[in-house]
């Protein structure tokens, strides 16, 4: 199952926040450099520990910055994220091996610095994954994943960003031949770059 298959809550969410961003248009100019939006796209490269080997695939985000929040709740926002692992498996992994993630949750900025902006993020969402077992036997199978992980992020130029992300996720009870269950822990980076359709960020 591609990652195409279950970002629809995704594309959705990316619907509505372009319909925020077009009635925004409509307002001051001053308003309008304070839509609370942000897109991107970057590389994944993930190890499975669990495993013992690594995957590379592709991820999209949208970043929508809560506004008129209290002073103390600044910088808080909402992310939804996709990801999909099939390529660059190392030799130690199954042949077939593919983890596909949609989810969503809540992202922190820190203030500012210069150019620079540090993060942290949760998230919790659906986790879909194929991979051959000891007996040969192929297996599709899902959970609800957990992430965690943080970053930062480097404007490059007024609206354009670039970002270097680390995400940490749980699949529970994903070995059952254990007791209790084993958990599945795929860890990695994603470099990549985003636009952000206004300013409300740069706190």
């Amino acid at each position: 199952m591609g990652l195409k298959t279950y970002l629809g809550p995704a594309l959705a969410a990316l619907l509505v926040c372009t319909a925020i961003t077009a009635l925004a248009q409509t307002m001051s100019s001053a308003r309008k450099d304070n839509v609370p939006l942000a897109v991107g796209a970057g590389f994944s490269g993930f190890n499975n520990p669990d495993y013992g080997g690594h995957l590379l695939g592709g991820t999209l985000w949208i970043d929508y910055s809560l506004p008129h929040m209290p002073r103390l709740l600044q910088g808080i926002g909402l992310e939804v994220e996709g990801r999909d692992l099939n390529y660059g498996r190392s030799a130690t992994l199954p042949p077939n091996l593919r983890q596909d993630v949609a989810s969503g949750g809540v992202i922190y900025s820190w203030p500012r610095y210069r150019n620079f902006r540090p993060y942290g993020k949760f998230l919790m969402g659906y986790g879909s994954i194929d991979y051959v077992g000891t007996n040969q036997v192929r297996y599709h199978d899902s959970r609800t994943v957990t992430s965690m992980g943080g970053g930062v992020e480097y404007r490059v130029f007024r609206s354009v960003w670039v970002r270097a992300d680390f995400e940490y996720q749980t699949w529970p009870d994903f070995f059952k031949n254990t007791t209790p269950h084993g958990v599945l822990n795929p860890q990695g980076f994603t470099a990549g770059a985003m636009y952000h359709f206004g300013q409300s960020r740069s706190h």
